[in-house]
């Protein structure tokens, strides 16, 4: 729960945990080893780096906020001032029912983006401007890979297989706790393959819409978003194939479904996920995220149970218009759970990652520890701006692999705080199954104050400790 604000500067905005060729949240030069769900057999294996010091933001792109009494006059001036023309006007239907009836304004200029957002930051008609950030790529049962005692993240001290630092969700699972099929989750990242065979039973589809109709039947303005939306390609294909194993993976840890003799145990066993793919081939911007997140306050408003919604991204480039979505979900009573970030920086300095620094309320910021209780090498930490630690190196979970035109089932090994971050998002399911009609503050109180104190985290987040589900 919310912390301090750092002084926003331009930098970059990584998506945490994954293996493309972008930048990534996985641990410098962590392999990753994708397991055939056929044979056990490991057949691929790539290494992958983290950057994140370089500022990443669309060239000639700004967001604008005009002040609500500006003139049309006044807001034609400020676009000549920066030879800006209008891309895009964004007012999301969750903006429009907050109040808001302008939304913000994506603007092409021909100008240097710093330049831009300096000089329309000094009109009068202008109440913000900011870049176009990227978020580029930074991840008891019978189920295999929990009984050969692969599956770490989900054991306790007392759990067969046993780990000390797990969260201990095994414990909940054998009181009777294991999620409900009337929560969903909504996973802001790239899309996730929901046909899995370790994520189908738990694929969630909008109760509104009838597929395939080519009818946008809820009136939410998009059409048959069935599994969620694409806001990336601005279309119903949430799954890609050769791109989306990051949002897979965290899919996976969230909720794969448990005891079913396949594959590894999502936190949840039992839990609705809906996919808000914002990432594509050449990353996610902050345009994007914000109509994310506010498709899923519309669906809330709608009457979809959407409790949480996982955004294992992150970065230092501060964005008022997405700090102002994350509080309109806020107001809906959707937790936002946010990786720390993979830069091994204190999220409270100057370096801050967002979205997990924001004051917002509902942000649940989580940073990575090992298997030994260590804090992980790569993860952000901040005793004001980061709450608790999660298991998130060296974690299994789902992804897809294609090959010779097939897409399979299969499982890696990941490691960021995009690993860790999934892990809350199902705590925050579990208890709010077994705990029905309990609040986003009461919700996150009983998580964090449930943690287990941890040497690694003394002085390193805001409760010194890891996330420990066996009262759940």
């Amino acid at each position: 729960m919310k912390k301090c604000l750092a002084n926003p500067i331009f930098s970059a905005i990584i998506l945490l945990g994954s293996t493309v060729v972008l930048t990534t949240g996985c641990s410098d030069e962590e392999s990753l080893t994708v397991i055939n769900s056929q044979t056990g057999t490991g057949v691929q294996t790539r290494a992958v780096s983290s950057s994140s010091s370089d500022s990443l933001f669309v060239a000639n792109e700004v967001i604008v906020k005009f002040k609500s009494n500006s003139s049309s006059a006044a807001r034609d001036s400020a676009l000549s001032n920066v030879n800006g023309v209008v891309a895009e006007k964004i007012l999301t239907r969750a903006m429009k029912r907050n109040g808001d009836k302008d939304g913000v304004t994506l603007v092409k200029t021909s100008k240097n983006v710093q330049e831009a957002v300096g000089l329309l930051k000094k009109l009068d008609a202008v109440e913000y401007a900011e870049p176009n950030y990227i978020y580029t790529i930074d991840e008891t049962a019978n189920d295999a890979y929990f009984a050969d005692g692969t599956l770490w993240g989900m054991y306790g001290p007392s759990t067969s297989p046993a780990n000390e630092f797990g969260c201990d969700a095994a414990s909940a699972w054998a009181a009777g706790h294991t999620g409900s099929g009337d929560i969903y989750v909504g996973v802001i990242d790239e899309g996730y393959m929901y046909t899995h065979e370790d994520l189908a039973a738990n694929a969630g589809t909008n109760p509104g819409e009838i597929a395939g109709n080519r009818i946008d039947d809820d009136g939410n303005g998009y059409v048959d978003d069935v599994y969620g939306w694409n806001f990336a390609g601005n279309n119903n294909k949430v799954f890609d194939a050769a791109l989306d194993d990051h949002g897979t993976h965290v899919a996976g840890i969230i909720g794969a479904s448990g005891n079913n003799g396949v594959g590894v145990a999502g936190v949840c066993w039992n839990v609705k996920l809906l996919s808000g793919k914002f990432m594509g081939r050449k990353g996610g911007t902050t345009a994007d995220a914000i109509k994310a997140i506010d498709y899923f306050t519309e669906l809330k408003k709608a009457g979809v149970n959407i409790v949480a919604t996982n955004n294992s991204w992150s970065g230092s480039g501060y964005s008022q218009a997405l700090y102002d979505a994350i509080e309109r979900a806020n107001s809906a009573g959707i937790i936002f759970v946010a990786a720390a970030g993979n830069d091994g920086f204190n999220d409270d300095g100057l370096l801050a990652s967002y979205p997990a620094a924001y004051s917002n309320s509902n942000i649940i910021s989580v940073a990575s520890i090992t298997n030994t209780g260590a804090l992980s090498s790569f993860s952000n930490y901040g005793p004001k701006s980061v709450d608790l630690a999660a298991p998130g190196s060296d974690i299994m979970s789902c992804v897809p692999l294609k090959s010779k035109g097939n897409v399979y089932s299969s499982y890696a090994l990941e490691s960021g705080t995009s690993m860790a971050a999934p892990h809350v998002t199902g705590a925050v399911v579990l208890y709010m199954a077994s705990h029905p009609g309990a609040s986003v503050s009461e919700t996150i109180n009983a998580i964090l104050n449930s943690t287990i104190p941890t040497p690694s985290l003394s002085g390193k987040c805001v409760t010194g400790g890891r996330l420990n589900l066996s009262g759940f």
